[in-house]
């Protein structure tokens, strides 16, 4: 049996071994994890960080990145907005336009990635790795969008918040619960800073070819100003939450940085005091996508005493565990931040 201990600076905390029993939550599991190692204590930690957020008064930021919503992620997204686990949303255009194509009735359907895809594209499939699609439900898809944006007012620039809030409007009018629709419903703001780059550039080209007259702008430089405005009447205090990284992650980051140089004196620092990432990106290759939360140190982004934990895991099996810990353990959220003035002057 051993029994000297050796005191060393370096032994804090032991690692306690998983026991096998049931029943068991899926809230202790992940709270046994983050006593082990390695990415299942990442992801332990992940959970302690986001419920220790949602107990603390500070805005938190989603940032919602690649195609997740075509892997059944989308409501789940819907779920963190009705109950305020997240406060602002900022996503690629991917994410919530193809989960309209579901909300509309619409199907994604179960594939492989080992298959003919000159026969997909003879059928009008389309495929997102093992996920199929019908080019026909998306062409629907990008065709409602094209209809609701002819009733936007083609002298006023929209910021992509404000355009989001509008069609999320409109969607809830139609019945189709989408991320946008349920974002309106609990006025949490949806930013999209490359909103081209999806289903939404393509209605826009639709109009542009075919409906004489047709002209709308979004500005996307007012949505950086917007969203320094959040964090700046945050004060500063404001948690992180990256599944996968890419454009939303920097777009979030940045607000840091917007903040701290455009304030009376510009030397102030404003770090996020909470960061959390589920990501497959690897540091070393230079991307923002896995950009490690101690480089984000050197550029105020991220505090050095803050609660800074990245797991490295695919998100579509991250994101499921942790909501459902979530929903066992957070009954409601004490302090909600109002952003509804963002949205003044569009009802």
């Amino acid at each position: 049996m051993i029994k000297d201990k050796r005191q060393t600076p370096f032994f804090h905390n032991k690692l306690q071994p998983i026991e096998v029993r049931v029943p068991k939550k899926i809230s202790e599991l992940l709270s046994e994890m983050a006593r082990t190692g390695f990415q299942g204590r990442k992801l332990g930690e992940v959970f302690e960080v986001w419920e220790q957020m949602l107990k603390d008064d500070v805005v938190i930021f989603f940032g919602y990145a690649g195609s997740m919503s075509t892997t059944g992620q989308w409501k789940i997204v819907n779920w963190l907005i009705e109950n305020r686990f997240i406060d602002v949303i900022v996503s690629t255009g991917a994410n919530i336009s193809e989960d309209i194509l579901e909300a509309m009735g619409g199907t994604y359907w179960q594939g492989h990635h080992f298959v003919d895809d000159q026969k997909l594209f003879e059928h009008k499939i389309d495929r997102f790795y093992d996920v199929f699609a019908d080019e026909l439900e998306y062409r629907q898809m990008e065709h409602l969008i094209a209809d609701f944006m002819c009733s936007l007012d083609p002298i006023r620039k929209y910021s992509s918040a404000e355009f989001l809030y509008m069609l999320g409007r409109h969607l809830h009018r139609l019945g189709v619960k989408s991320i946008v629709a349920k974002a309106y419903e609990n006025k949490v703001p949806v930013f999209c800073p490359a909103i081209v780059d999806s289903g939404y550039g393509i209605a826009y080209l639709l109009n542009r070819k075919f409906k004489e007259g047709f002209d709308i702008t979004i500005d996307q430089m007012r949505d950086f100003e917007q969203i320094v405005d959040v964090k700046a009447k945050a004060a500063g205090e404001s948690g992180v939450i990256y599944i996968g990284g890419g454009v939303p992650k920097d777009f979030i980051q940045l607000t840091t940085v917007g903040l701290s140089l455009t304030e009376s004196g510009g030397d102030h620092a404003h770090p996020h005091k909470y960061a959390i990432q589920i990501t497959v990106d690897s540091p070393q290759w230079g991307g923002l996508s896995g950009c490690t939360f101690e480089e984000a140190i050197s550029w105020g982004k991220e505090a050095k005493e803050g609660r800074n934990v990245q797991c490295y895991c695919d998100a579509t099996i991250a994101l499921p565990i942790i909501a459902h810990a979530l929903a066992e353990r957070v009954n409601r959220r004490d302090r909600v931040p109002d952003l509804s003035w963002l949205f003044e002057g569009l009802e």
